[in-house]
C-alpha cells in the first residue's frame, strides 16, 4: 500500500509539473501549479513542499485541483491535502498526503487565461 501511496504522490506531482510553467505564463516564479477554491472563486498557484506527509494530523480534501476552504476560510489547513486515491471516502493507508501553500492573491481566471 506504502508503494501504491508514493506511486500516486509521483503523479500527482508530475500532473502539477505538467500543468504549466509559471514564468512562461505569467504565474508567480517557482509556482509549479494551481488550486481552485471554490468558496472563494479563485485560483491560487501552489508547490509542493513535501509530497508524502504521515497520515497524523487534520488534512483537506483536494479533487482534481480543487477543494472548498482557501486562505483566509476557517476550514483552510495551511495546504495540508488529502488526495482519495483509493476512492473509497476515507482517510487511509491507500491515500496520499502533501504539503502544497497556496500562494496569494489568488486569481478569478486560470493561469494562461
Amino acid at each position: 500500500m506504502r508503494r501504491y501511496s508514493f506511486v500516486v504522490g509521483l503523479i500527482v506531482l508530475a500532473l502539477l509539473v505538467i500543468s504549466m510553467p509559471a514564468s512562461a505564463k505569467g504565474g508567480r516564479a517557482g509556482a509549479i501549479g494551481e488550486v481552485y477554491v471554490t468558496s472563494q472563486g479563485l485560483y491560487y498557484d501552489t508547490f509542493v513542499t513535501a509530497e508524502s506527509l504521515p497520515m497524523s494530523g487534520r488534512f483537506q480534501l483536494l479533487v482534481d485541483g480543487t477543494t472548498e476552504f482557501g486562505p483566509g476560510d476557517p476550514g483552510y489547513l495551511g495546504g495540508r491535502w488529502w488526495i482519495d486515491a483509493n476512492a473509497n471516502g476515507l482517510q487511509d493507508e491507500g491515500d496520499t498526503f502533501l504539503l502544497c501553500p497556496l500562494l496569494g492573491p489568488g486569481r478569478t481566471s486560470p493561469r494562461g487565461s
